[in-house]
């Protein structure tokens, strides 16, 4: 059985927008229910699925997640999943998203740390039926800033040359001592993640990578929002990255390693120890620091 894509290469999506007679923009609300479809909401039964189109010409998936036992704070929504993908893939922008339901005021705002976002065209399809005579945007993309038209955002705490989330950077991160296991490709990929962290508002980066029951290794990284609250964490981002890359029961994953500053006022290692440790309560957790 083939698994299931979160990423769609741009040659292939031209062609399936030709085969049906459509621009690749026009074909992306045909494909939200099949992201609806791959969402994991055991608590809410509520499956999300959002639908994005980068610069590069590629097609990105994003779906809600939810995790049992713990609080709902934990849960990914589904514009966090589809901005770690495009992070996760490089991506350096996104220009078009046909999301299943109108994104919660949480992505509206998480959306921000991308540059240029209030020029980021949102459908939301579950308008498509335009009932409401009164919402010209039914059926249509139009600016994300019609959804959030006062918006707060990196540029209200940043200056313009800081990076933002999709933007190329690095953290310049090493071990404060390094691990008598340093050549772990666990431990590399994670310290590697803490270097791509966004975390322009706290200077507190940190990284993520996971490790599954076949050695596959995944990575993820913690990404800020200037409104604080919609922040990403590294292990959240990290089982993005293990779900898109085909990932199956989280109970498979076996080690984690966590990499952020020991003095850090913004620290990541009980809640990622919570989390990991409720979905796969017999995997290995270490916790190493950096400058």
């Amino acid at each position: 059985m083939a698994r299931p894509r979160f990423v769609i290469e741009a040659s292939e999506a031209e062609s399936m927008a030709k085969q049906s007679g459509l621009t690749v923009v026009q074909l992306l609300p045909s494909l939200v229910k099949s992201a609806q479809s791959l969402a994991r909401v055991p608590i809410s039964k509520f499956h999300v699925g959002a639908v994005g189109y980068g610069s590069s010409g590629r097609i990105f998936f994003g779906v809600n997640l939810e995790f049992p036992g713990l609080p709902l704070h934990y849960s990914v929504h589904a514009e966090q999943f589809l901005v770690t993908n495009l992070s996760i893939q490089s991506e350096p922008r996104l220009d078009y998203v046909a999301v299943s339901a109108a994104p919660c005021g949480h992505c509206r705002q998480f959306f921000q740390e991308i540059r240029r976002a209030q020029d980021i065209n949102i459908l939301i399809t579950s308008d498509e039926s335009g009932d409401d005579e009164n919402d010209k945007s039914c059926g249509q993309f139009s600016p994300l800033r019609h959804l959030l038209p006062r918006r707060f955002g990196p540029e209200d705490l940043l200056g313009e040359d800081v990076p933002l989330v999709l933007e190329k950077h690095n953290n310049a991160l090493s071990f404060i001592n390094k691990p008598e296991t340093f050549g772990d490709d666990l431990l590399i990929h994670a310290l590697e993640a803490a270097n791509r962290s966004h975390a322009p508002y706290s200077q507190c980066p940190s990284g993520v990578a996971i490790m599954d029951s076949e050695g596959k290794i995944y990575r993820g990284w913690y990404m800020e929002s200037a409104a604080y609250n919609p922040s990403m964490g590294p292990v959240r981002a990290a089982l993005v990255d293990y779900i898109v890359s085909g990932g199956g029961g989280y109970e498979q994953i076996v080690a984690a390693v966590l990499v952020e500053k020991e003095d850090a006022l913004v620290k990541q290692e009980q809640t990622a120890r919570l989390l990991l440790q409720t979905i796969s309560p017999k995997l290995e957790f270490r916790v190493l620091h950096c400058k």
